[in-house]
């Protein structure tokens, strides 16, 4: 069973469409959703999570529907969110597990305290106060402490110091090696990227250009004699550019 199913799916807004979006998490893999800002990372994210609406298509999370509210609710119990850090509500780190621990029927205290202790967070601050990698590793132990399946991240790594990232990274890939736990992880750094995924959506202008395994991707990479994914999506996104001026 793939974790996650998007089939031809279309969200249009007055000056933005995400356009006829296909591809799938499988059980037990890391998908990489990469993509300059703004391409529909976000609202893909969204409409996943049953969060924002679309037009047309349909997405399937963990075998379930997600416009069937009941049963998608019930779904949802099985998967960890991170999202934008103003997602954190006004409080002090203490009193974020008082909340989750009354949302999550599975939520695991120990579990916490013990991700609290191995992310170094300070309980007694306002989460105003704590820096931007504080605020996501603390969004990253609430989203693993109530036995998830599968995570969906959007940006987690987005504008955090390289030593942060590689903290964040690394806590993805033990979760993702722990059987049949699944991740779909946006970013527009594409090194991180290229260091844990095993497939690589890479979406642009709302549409997706390629979704193939990781190893797949990286043969073309060497085959175009690039040095890394990186410089492989700047080239795919500069030849998309060209052909649409042809084109227009």
């Amino acid at each position: 069973m793939n974790a996650i199913e998007i089939k031809n799916v279309t969200k249009k807004y007055k000056d933005f469409t995400l356009s006829d979006i296909s591809f799938d998490v499988p059980e037990g893999k890391i998908v990489g959703l990469v993509g300059e800002n703004g391409a529909g990372k976000t609202t893909l994210i969204r409409s996943i999570m049953g969060s924002c609406s679309y037009n047309s298509g349909s997405i399937t999370v963990m075998g379930v529907d997600n416009t069937k509210d009941r049963a998608f609710s019930e779904v949802k119990q099985s998967v960890g969110i991170v999202l934008d850090e103003a997602c954190l509500p006004v409080l002090k780190v203490k009193d974020m597990e008082p909340i989750f621990r009354a949302a999550y029927k599975n939520w695991n205290h120990e579990k916490y305290v013990q991700l609290i202790k191995e992310f170094e967070l300070p309980l007694k601050k306002n989460i105003r106060q704590i820096s931007r990698g504080q605020k996501m590793k603390l969004a990253l132990a609430l989203a693993l402490s109530h036995n998830a399946k599968l995570l969906v991240l959007d940006e987690p790594t987005g504008g955090l110091d390289p030593l942060v990232r590689d903290e964040i990274v690394e806590t993805l890939s033990k979760f993702a090696h722990e059987e049949g736990n699944s991740i779909l992880f946006s970013s527009h750094i594409i090194s991180d990227i290229q260091k844990i995924c095993d497939y690589v959506a890479y979406i642009h202008h709302g549409k997706i250009l390629f979704f193939e395994e990781k190893d797949a991707v990286m043969a073309k990479v060497k085959e175009k004699n690039f040095d890394n994914l990186e410089d492989y999506i700047i080239w795919c996104a500069k030849e998309v550019k060209k052909n649409e001026s042809a084109v227009n």
